[in-house]
């Protein structure tokens, strides 16, 4: 601790020179400047609203990577400029020497974890935490080029509590998390390369490469953890009884977890539901488009559905395996649509039965065969009530679209014929009363 005090005030002793101080200020002003740079550059790419892609593309990696590094680019530029105007000056450039190196070790940091980031995919959250990564590691990089790493390791090292015959202290736990941190950053790398590999062997069956990847991912995933604790120095076979009372905290706690996870499985296996199904969650029989949408994605907790508003709704795993669900892709696309339609007792029956069937003509998503039909049902109070069946090959475009369209051919042909659909009507006959009461 001492130590690291006696480096600190000696620091602070050099900083007040007269020539620190001309370097610490040229060094300001290049950092300045290549802030302005930066910001400038950052600006100019988010009008240009590029997409984010789902693997690393040089189009996008180009652009991107110019903007996280011109700011230190610049400065680094500027700093050698006023490294070489001080040194023909007669002054000392130790400071501007190392800030120098501190630069180009920035640069390389920032292209590293960018080009790591991006070769996990746009919806890692390695993406969000890209910067602060970089900044962490540069900050390392730092203390060790300084000198500052060693005594800042025993100062953290001497901080701690005693647990038994082992002790723990911050630096332990920090190494612990930094360990643990780099495990499973590679083992999501490597995770992504088998994914992208997966997808690739179009021989296998969409739900079963999205299967093999997310226990591949769940595997690795468990796997550098283990291997993470054993690098760390943790005694593995002491966590046997805190791995049974997490267990038992599970099976308690986070049942509903747990069985959205084996779910999630199940549908992956039977391939029941995939990416790209129609599927709708009403629960109820029939073309009801209740909550209707497509299958975007299965995840591990839950299924992506994106409805025709561009809402995309995260339905538990759960949900789908214990109630039920209609898919409108499973074996066959086909669907049968049913439009009822009432006329009045004054209509003739056979003519409207056959607007019904013409009403169908020229409409191109209704398929020719089977053949659309048109049936009477039964007499009601207020008309006769109808009913037009037909089948369509393409949910998928949406059924609500394709219904509109019919119903106002049917309308169409309705007016045109004098069809007249019926509205419901009561009548109330009043008599008057007798002029006697007996």
């Amino acid at each position: 601790m001492m130590e690291l005090v006696q480096r600190v005030a000696a620091f602070f002793d050099i900083l007040s020179t007269r020539n620190v101080l001309i370097e610490i200020g040229a060094v300001a002003i290049c950092l300045l400047a290549g802030w302005f740079v930066g910001a400038a550059l950052r600006d100019r790419f988010q009008r240009r609203k590029i997409k984010a892609p789902t693997a690393l593309t040089w189009t996008y990696f180009a652009p991107q990577g110019m903007v996280v590094a011109a700011p230190a680019v610049v400065a680094l530029g500027l700093v050698v400029v006023a490294r070489n105007v001080l040194n023909a000056a007669q002054f000392d450039v130790t400071i501007l020497d190392a800030a120098a190196h501190l630069m180009v070790a920035f640069v390389a940091v920032r292209i590293l974890v960018l080009l790591f980031a991006a070769s996990l995919g746009n919806k890692s959250w390695m993406q969000h935490w890209e910067s602060r990564a970089a900044l962490f590691i540069w900050l390392i990089i730092t203390a060790q080029y300084l000198g500052w790493l060693d005594p800042i390791i025993s100062t953290l090292d001497s901080i701690g509590v005693a647990a038994g015959k082992s002790r723990i202290t911050v630096w332990s736990v920090l190494k612990l998390l930094f360990t643990l941190t780099l495990f499973v950053l590679v083992a999501a790398w490597i995770s992504r390369w088998v994914e992208r590999r997966l997808k690739k062997l179009q021989n296998l069956a969409p739900s079963t490469r999205i299967g093999i990847a997310k226990f591949s991912n769940a595997f690795l995933i468990g796997l550098s953890i283990l291997l993470g604790l054993n690098a760390a120095g943790v005694d593995l076979t002491a966590l046997t009884v805190l791995t049974g009372a997490i267990g038992l905290g599970l099976g308690f706690g986070l049942q509903s977890i747990a069985a959205n996870f084996v779910s999630g499985f199940v549908l992956l296996m039977d391939r029941s539901i995939k990416p790209g199904d129609v599927i709708s969650l009403s629960g109820q029989s029939g073309t009801s488009t209740e909550n209707f949408g497509w299958v975007q994605e299965l995840r591990g907790r839950y299924v992506v559905v994106r409805d025709r508003d561009g809402v995309e709704m995260l339905v538990p795993n759960q949900q789908l395996i214990s109630n039920a669900v209609i898919n409108w892709s499973y074996t066959d696309p086909r669907i049968r649509l049913k439009l009822p339609i009432r006329v009045s007792y004054r209509d003739d029956p056979e003519l409207a039965l056959q607007i019904l069937l013409t009403a169908c003509e020229g409409q191109q998503r209704v398929l020719r065969e089977p053949a659309p039909v048109s049936r009477l049902m039964h007499f009601s109070d207020s008309g006769i009530e109808l009913e037009l069946r037909f089948w369509i090959s393409d949910p998928q475009e949406g059924v609500n679209n394709v219904r509109s369209e019919v119903n106002r051919a049917i309308w169409r042909l309705f007016k045109e014929h004098r069809i007249t659909i019926p509205v419901a009507q009561r009548e109330i006959i009043m008599h008057p009363a007798p002029s006697e009461w007996p």
